[in-house]
């Protein structure tokens, strides 16, 4: 138990931030469906709110979860966010992940203006619901690409470039558009992960 807490202690923004999920969750699950979805809306990433409230809706979406369960994110933070927190630092692991939540988040949503102004989609979908830390995380998977061992890093970015390459390949909207770019811009985030590959190479 004590090198559990030993390693939560070391990733404090992660675990901190997965605390902050639990709340948010057990408030979703606490309030009637109507008021939830107006909740969500009011926080999401859509095409209005970029226009009239940008920076509040990019920080508040990272505040909620787009599903029912929170454990989902204790494995995938515990898997993914607190090792590149661990390795890169407290504020490199947020410049990487915000860098990659908002590129993501304004790349998706340009397609879908585009989409919009094309008569290919709905006008409707100005206020879709865009809301999550999956940007964020998936931007986090693709910078861990530099800390994977050479011999099994081009594996980890096939891999990754596949699961996400498939799921825009198949449904083919924003969301999976904005994971696929969230990744890319993880991996264009090397520059800040070269201090400390120099610094792990004697270990």
């Amino acid at each position: 138990m004590e090198k559990v807490w030993r390693y939560v202690k070391s990733a404090p923004l992660t675990y901190s931030w997965l605390v902050l999920l639990l709340t948010t969750t057990l408030i979703q699950h606490s309030i009637p469906a109507r008021r939830l979805h107006a909740l969500l809306q009011k926080e999401s990433t859509n095409l209005h709110h970029l226009a009239s409230d940008p920076i509040r809706v990019l920080i508040q979406s990272l505040l909620w979860i787009d599903g029912q369960y929170w454990w989902p994110y204790l494995v995938v933070f515990t898997l993914f966010l607190a090792p590149a927190e661990r390795w890169l630092g407290h504020l490199r692991w947020l410049v990487v992940g915000l860098v990659c939540h908002i590129g993501a988040t304004y790349l998706s949503e340009g397609y879908l203006y585009w989409r919009i102004q094309e008569a290919v989609s709905s006008p409707r979908l100005i206020d879709a619901r865009d809301i999550g830390v999956s940007y964020f995380v998936v931007g986090i998977v693709g910078v861990l690409t530099y800390r994977i061992p050479p011999r099994w890093r081009w594996v980890y970015v096939v891999a990754a470039a596949v699961v996400f390459g498939v799921s825009l390949a198949v449904k083919r909207d924003f969301t999976q558009l904005g994971h696929f770019s969230a990744l890319l811009i993880g991996l264009g985030c090397y520059p800040l992960t070269r201090s400390r590959r120099r610094q792990a190479a004697p270990a």
